[in-house]
């Protein structure tokens, strides 16, 4: 009887099985049996391999690699300046948010400079990607184009074409024809995963794989094809608004501080260059809005934070949240309660952050408070002149103290360039400065005007 090719690996206890069990039998987990390739020789004695010599790191001089920019400055930002010649680079989203579209705009760019490109379509044919490139700007058309889900058909035509970037979509329908899983699977993923990032290092090839994500919006697959990939990318926002956010989780060629804005249209994507302008001119003075002066990366970012608190019915009440994680939302209704005299235990709460743009910084936890305390309280909060809103962003502490948060004097200038002059801010910053919850409350809420006008003389 011929050896099996592959083997079944506990990924709890490491315990290896020729076939596969839904229960390991060596640590009685459940589902941890991944299939993997059977090593073809042995890997021989430690005495039969040369040692090396190792460097001090202040003689490892790395030449600068060159970077290949896509045309696309929100996308070229994120990745630190462009792609870099030999990286793999990974972008997640869910489905219909646009992934396709942007890959195929960053290859047209680069067809249009010259680039040698290669897009690889797992999902559709190359009739449907050339529908979809038909609308778009630039020289999407041009990019060649292959529908394959075989793996070893992909990594041939990669070795002869040899593409200066190449854009695999998706990661998660390619075939490794030597695994019996289907596409997707745990063990399918990393096997192609692992074979495309060999030969792209060894090809210089700079490939971008499209991920899917899962129903909660985290990468599809094993957790160790975040680790073989050099950068993450998370498409994220929502189909039914026109905002798309580009942000880096892992970049090793650059910050995962960078955050790129893009607005759907017809013909595409777009760049939103200048996303403040966008948010604050919906912003309204209407109870529970607060405009929120946020860092996404290096740049000021400001955004609408509304709230809506109304009585329950229900035991215990809602908490409805979008745009901004949950937990912290728990945080601050308790900070709130406690520490502001604001009582929402019993009333439904809910939050969202204007335009599909998720924010996760602390800094966020201010204006969140004020927008919940302003919809209870059902009045506007003050922002002084009629007609303008009010700008706010700090960290809220347990104790009710709220806590300084990093590049203040941008938040504060990126809001007085659009007329928001009244800015509640932690201690340390160039603004209305207040050291607790309490004192920002009686700051915002009408009662505080006058000692606003106290502060600003």
């Amino acid at each position: 009887m011929a050896r099996s090719a592959t083997i079944h690996v506990c990924s709890a206890c490491g315990h290896e099985e020729p076939r596969w069990h839904g229960r390991c039998p060596g640590c009685g987990e459940w589902n941890t049996l991944v299939e993997e390739v059977r090593e073809r020789a042995s890997r021989g004695s430690l005495a039969a391999v040369a040692p090396r010599k190792p460097v001090p790191l202040v003689r490892a001089h790395a030449p600068e690699a060159p970077r290949l920019a896509t045309g696309i400055g929100e996308l070229d930002r994120v990745l630190g300046g462009g792609v870099v010649p030999g990286s793999v680079v990974l972008i997640g989203g869910s489905p219909g948010i646009g992934k396709s579209t942007l890959m195929n705009m960053a290859l047209g760019n680069l067809a249009v400079a010259g680039r040698r490109t290669l897009y690889v379509s797992a999902e559709e044919s190359t009739a449907q990607v050339h529908l979809r490139a038909a609308r778009l700007p630039g020289g999407a058309l041009d990019v060649p184009a292959i529908a394959e889900t075989d793996l070893e058909a992909v990594l041939a035509t990669l070795e002869r074409e040899r593409p200066e970037v190449c854009v695999i979509d998706s990661v998660q329908t390619l075939d490794a024809r030597e695994l019996s899983g289907t596409p997707g699977s745990v063990g399918q993923v990393r096997e192609v995963a692992s074979r495309i990032v060999t030969i792209a290092k060894r090809e210089r090839i700079a490939v971008l794989l499209v991920g899917h994500v899962t129903k909660d919006g985290a990468l599809a697959g094993p957790r160790v094809l975040e680790h073989l990939v050099d950068c993450v990318l998370a498409f994220e926002g929502e189909r039914e608004r026109t905002y798309r956010t580009v942000r880096a989780i892992k970049n090793r060629f650059g910050s995962t501080n960078e955050v790129g804005v893009f607005e759907m249209r017809q013909d595409g994507l777009v760049e939103v260059l200048d996303a403040s302008a966008r948010f604050v001119g919906a912003a309204t003075r209407a109870p529970g809005s607060v405009v929120l002066a946020a860092m996404e990366g290096t740049r000021p970012l400001l955004v609408e934070v509304q709230a809506l608190v109304t009585p329950s019915e229900l035991v215990p009440p809602r908490r409805v949240v979008n745009g901004f994680d949950r937990n912290r939302l728990a945080l601050v209704l308790a900070v709130l309660t406690r520490h502001g005299g604001v009582p929402v235990g019993s009333a439904d709460v809910f939050v969202n952050v204007v335009g599909g743009v998720r924010v996760d910084e602390p800094g966020a936890d201010l204006a969140v408070a004020l927008a919940v305390a302003s919809a209870q309280r059902n009045v506007p909060l003050g922002g002084g002149e009629a007609g303008v809103p009010l700008a706010a962003f700090g960290e809220l502490g347990l104790t009710g103290e709220l806590r300084w948060v990093g590049h203040p004097e941008r938040r504060i200038a990126e809001a007085r360039k659009f007329g928001l002059e009244t800015v509640i801010a932690p201690p340390g910053s160039d603004g209305y400065e207040v050291g607790t919850l309490r004192e920002a409350l009686a700051l915002a809420l009408p009662r505080g005007q006058q000692r606003a006008a106290q502060l600003a003389a």
